[in-house]
């Protein structure tokens, strides 16, 4: 189990992910939370960027993600962002929220978000 994180909070991508027609249409921002969990030991002895995670390279490829295919579900966007995030062979497990402030709700909210947990087998 990994002991040291990496977390990137608060990544903002419009997207057009949701099964409502007008979500499609019109799309909307998500914001996405990563933590990865990996050893930084060998990065830091090192001082050397190419043993961790580049986190501006990661926010890249995970604003393709959101901006990229629709899905329907917030839980699948996750999904794929966690797996985005299981890439490098440095991270050992991930946890990624998808928060969806702009979500179809009749009632005043704060926000509407998935929280989801994975590792390598």
């Amino acid at each position: 189990m990994a002991t040291d994180r990496i977390v990137l909070r608060g990544l903002r991508a419009r997207g057009r992910h949701g099964c409502l027609p007008a979500e499609r249409e019109l799309g909307q921002e998500f914001v996405i939370d990563v933590a990865l969990g990996l050893d930084a030991r060998p990065a830091a002895a090192d001082d050397d960027l190419l043993r961790t995670v580049d986190y501006g390279a990661l926010a890249d490829r995970l604003v393709a993600v959101v901006e990229g295919e629709p899905v329907n579900l917030i839980e699948t966007l996750a999904e794929h962002l966690a797996a985005v995030c299981l890439g490098p062979s440095q991270v050992e497990e991930v946890e990624v929220t998808v928060h969806k402030p702009s979500a179809p709700v009749p009632h005043p909210f704060t926000d509407v978000a998935v929280t989801i947990h994975r590792s390598r087998p």
